[in-house]
């Protein structure tokens, strides 16, 4: 029986996982096992390892590794923290192979740790671009740690392979986040309403906004002018999802705290919504505003238009639903002014991330590979 460890560090990259978890445990061939770091254990974040455990899920290893800091200094002990634990964690628990998800830092740090433990690594979501923060770079470096490729589109496929990849061990797969919404059965209005303990009024936007790491302006200017912009529209509720842990994110999550005070009858702020939650609204939301992949990757699926702000997803292919805009408060305004009045017909909007037994595909392959053995000695492939 192979041992598949999979390393979750954040409330958004464990929702898009559960398929992946799921075909596992449901496996006869595989045993599943779950290290929860990051976020997950970062009380800022609601402790969302519970959601985990919450699923069903057994937990194999609980890794703190945040501090109490979102500064670049805080992060960089964070991660050291994180990679020291992770390495006593693949020590004791002796998978087969990783599977980790994405770019944030966690995830870099869990990469670090099972290359040098010299575990092979199966990465998802590699080849893509988010030329706005640093885990653009911290992307490209865990692809290159990593043994198996498991990409979202055609165009991420290829630059994996640019990367050096073979092209034997990278498979466009589409993406887990869609696949996930398939298999969900969303919340009604009335259902979010009574799980929430709010009232839902229309038009609703939802609004998720990370700070992007390497912008040279500070998640204050980053920020403020779509706070300020939204003021322009007083019929608009929002709902706000709270910022990561990277550097930055305190300083937003303080000023949307401020602002649902202020706009108490139009605003309401969570700190983590869980998977399920945070598609339904999503799915009755009439905009997706911020700078999340979600707006990217699951709102065209589910038909909803996306103001994408600043540059943290400049370079991500996107559907024509979603709407670009620098950070000043004229672009995001009528940025959401003209998603608000999409016109195009929602059933013609369409998303290059859709594609057939995510999950599935991505286990075979793990599991083809197992069987056949895998050599970390890899070549470097020279893209002609």
């Amino acid at each position: 029986m192979k041992k598949l460890c999979v390393v979750t560090g954040s409330r958004s990259e464990y929702g898009l996982l559960k398929p992946i978890l799921k075909r596992i445990e449901q496996d006869k061939d595989l045993k599943l096992q779950i290290i929860a770091t990051g976020m997950h254990l970062d009380y800022r974040c609601g402790l969302t390892y519970k959601e985990i455990e919450n699923d069903a899920f057994h937990i194999n290893e609980k890794i703190e590794m945040n501090l109490a800091s979102d500064t670049a200094v805080g992060i960089c002990k964070s991660m050291a923290i994180g990679m020291i634990s992770l390495a006593e964690a693949y020590d004791r628990l002796k998978p087969d192979i990783i599977i980790l998800l994405g770019d944030r830092y966690e995830i870099f740090a869990a990469a670090s740790a099972a290359m040098i433990s010299k575990i092979p690594i199966a990465h998802i979501h590699g080849g893509e671009i988010t030329q706005g923060s640093y885990d653009d770079c911290m992307r490209h470096a865990i692809s290159k740690m990593s043994y198996l490729h498991f990409t979202s589109t055609k165009e991420y496929r290829k630059r994996v392979i640019q990367l050096g990849e073979q092209p034997d061990r990278v498979y466009e797969v589409g993406a887990l986040g869609i696949e996930n919404i398939k298999e969900m059965t969303l919340l009604t209005q009335q259902e979010l309403e009574e799980t929430l303990n709010i009232q839902i009024k229309m038009p609703l936007a939802l609004v998720t906004f990370h700070a992007a790491t390497l912008e040279g302006n500070t998640a204050i200017m980053q920020f403020k002018p779509l706070l300020d912009a939204l003021d322009y529209f007083t019929e608009l509720s929002v709902i706000f999802t709270k910022s990561n842990t990277d550097t930055g994110g305190n300083i937003i999550n303080e000023l949307i705290n401020q602002y649902t005070i202020k706009n108490s009858k139009k605003s309401v702020a969570f700190t983590s919504l869980g998977s399920l939650r945070y598609l339904s609204i999503m799915s009755h939301s009439s905009v997706v505003i911020g700078n999340s992949s979600s707006g990217i990757i699951e709102a065209p699926f589910l038909k909803v238009p996306t103001v994408d702000i600043g540059d943290r997803q400049k370079g991500r292919v996107k559907s024509s639903s979603v709407i670009s805009s620098n950070n000043s408060v004229q672009d995001i305004i009528e940025a959401i002014e003209k998603a608000l009045n999409y016109k195009a017909d929602k059933k013609e909007i369409v998303t290059s991330y859709e594609n057939e037994d995510t999950s599935y595909r991505i286990i075979s392959a793990i599991k083809q590979a197992l069987q056949e053995g895998i050599d970390l000695k890899k070549t470097f492939y020279d893209f002609r």
